[in-house]
């Protein structure tokens, strides 16, 4: 809504007249390739088991759910210890209805100084910091989407931001941060005692190791990680952070009484449970990626190197708004995230895919 339609009786904050909603547009489409999701519908056996564990947690409805989430939290520990070779238990892990309200509740806690993040990134980490008032920064990135670390930590030292937001995998672009670079913005956090964010939403996607294998060395180093992308759990809305107890001790303090519902904390318990599964089609949706990217190259494409289920494209010579309608026209759906002369794309399944690829194809040669 634009800010010159708010009604006058309504007093709704100057700093967030001028907003618009976050938001993908949720249109009809053969292919939806606008959301990052993953393609492939939970398993018949997994539906069964979720119904059955909900069935159970129905009868109970009347009561509040674990305010703490502990059983949920204890499994998600597991799973982060099989990935990574750690040791944490159920105290370093929190979860919340998705990975935004995660982030809300880190602008909530320790937001009384600035935040710093590095766009193109997550649209949403400022977003979060001008909703709860915090103040936030823009540092920057390298014209191919890339992170100067030296100049990031430089930023760090000199804005000495309560929290730095990294995502890496990133989003919109794909591209990624190796450990090390990683290390040495932990570093320059610590050294302005502020906490260095790592989103990992995409994480399962990539080969590097995870962020959290450096928490025990930089208790000032918060990783956050969803359900919503390699689980294929995205309707679930479960997200959930790695971090030192004292950090997670601090969100009790900005938590909604008991906001995680015992519904969602006994599927994503199933999840879990059934990760193995679950995360079978990483690597399916990789080589997926790998063959898009091919063909995208073919049609004289370029495509920015991506460790997520997503790609970022450019090349075509009409404006990026054009194509994307004129690919929505043809019944593919993807993602116009505002970067002039680019289009990003998730990875769907064959059919999507080849549809999307034909589409373009059609769009590039002037076919109806």
């Amino acid at each position: 809504m634009n800010a010159k339609l708010w009604p006058t009786w309504l007093p709704l904050r100057n700093d967030l007249r001028n907003l618009s909603p976050y938001g993908a547009p949720q249109l009809p489409a053969e292919a939806t390739l606008n959301t990052n999701e993953n393609p492939y519908s939970p398993s018949t056996e997994l539906i069964a088991a979720i119904t059955s564990r909900v069935s159970q947690v129905a009868s109970s409805l009347n009561r509040y759910p674990d305010r703490d989430a502990t059983k949920l939290r204890s499994e998600l520990a597991n799973f982060i210890n099989e990935l990574s070779g750690t040791g944490f238990t159920e105290e370093s892990i929190w979860a919340a209805n998705g990975s935004n309200e995660i982030l809300q509740s880190l602008m909530l806690a320790f937001g009384s100084r600035p935040a710093l993040g590095f766009t193109p990134s997550y649209s949403m980490h400022p977003i979060i910091a001008k909703v709860v008032g915090v103040d936030w920064h823009d540092g920057g990135r390298r014209a191919d989407f890339s992170l100067d670390i030296d100049v990031a930590s430089r930023q760090i030292l000199q804005l000495c931001p309560a929290l730095t937001f990294i995502t890496t995998p990133n989003n919109p672009t794909g591209t990624k941060i190796s450990i090390a670079e990683l290390e040495v913005l932990a570093q320059a956090t610590k050294a302005v005692e502020g906490v260095l964010v790592v989103d990992e939403a995409y994480a399962e996607f990539d080969e590097e190791a995870s962020a959290v294998t450096l928490i025990a060395k930089y208790p000032n180093l918060v990783v956050v990680r969803t359900m919503s992308k390699a689980f294929a759990f995205a309707g679930a809305r479960l997200g959930y952070l790695v971090a030192n107890k004292e950090v997670v001790q601090s969100l009790l303090l900005v938590r909604l009484p008991y906001h995680l519902s015992a519904l969602t904390q006994a599927a994503a318990e199933v999840a879990l449970e059934y990760r193995s599964q679950l995360l079978s089609t990483v690597a399916r949706l990789i080589e997926s990626r790998k063959k898009v990217v091919t063909q995208l190259e073919g049609l004289g494409l370029q495509v920015v190197p991506s460790a997520a289920n997503f790609i970022l494209f450019t090349g075509f010579k009409v404006p990026a708004p054009q194509l994307w309608q004129m690919l929505l026209d043809k019944g593919v759906l993807i993602r116009d995230v505002g970067l002039s002369g680019y289009l990003r794309a998730t990875i769907g399944n064959d059919a999507e895919n080849d549809k999307f690829v034909a589409a373009i194809d059609a769009c590039l040669n002037g076919e109806d």
